[in-house]
């Protein structure tokens, strides 16, 4: 019998599906620790860390709307605080080391909306971390290479660039204050 992982996944996404609670948070990130765990023969993730895209689409489930992706980061690949919007998303380190940074937004009346870092942990592969909608969140290859698992609740691209709903970050004389949508 063939072992598809990514199947798997797939399909026990489907069958948890629903509105965001801590329960379908729980098994997601029970899927996505199990799809870490695939064997690197698997025709699907063979073919994956041979190629090592920057960003391929895996699936997209057409009646719920998640999407599963993959990306390969390089060393110093930062990607600066933001937010998903509505959405929720799952990273599954499967190869390499991500650094990833939490912050909580402060309304200063004075100097405006400001970034105020939360928390800072190494994922390293085969671990996973959960960001919930409004969660601000950052991002930074620390090893030559990782490879990682996106599982994005909706759409992002739709999200951002359509919808315009993720909140982007910048650095000004060292404080991270809300960017260019």
């Amino acid at each position: 019998m063939s072992v598809n992982s990514r199947k798997d996944f797939i399909e026990g996404m489907r069958a948890a599906w629903g509105p965001l609670t801590s329960e379908l948070v729980a098994e997601s990130r029970a899927q996505a620790e199990r799809l870490l765990q695939a064997s690197p023969s698997e025709p699907w993730l063979a073919e994956l860390l041979q190629d090592r895209p920057a960003n391929q689409e895996l699936y997209r489930d057409l009646d719920h709307g998640f999407v599963l992706l993959a990306h390969t980061e390089h060393a110093g690949l930062y990607r600066p605080p933001h937010d998903h919007g509505r959405s929720w998303v799952i990273y599954a380190v499967l190869s390499g080391e991500m650094e990833m940074r939490t912050y909580a937004r402060v309304d200063d009346p004075e100097r405006g909306v400001r970034l105020v870092q939360r928390d800072s942990a190494i994922v390293r592969a085969g671990q996973v971390q959960v960001y919930l909608p409004g969660d601000i969140h950052d991002t930074r290859c620390v090893t030559e290479q990782a490879m990682q698992f996106r599982f994005t609740e909706r759409d992002l691209r739709v999200e951002d660039l359509q919808e315009h709903r993720l909140t982007r970050y910048q650095q000004r004389n060292g404080v991270w204050m809300v960017g260019a949508k």
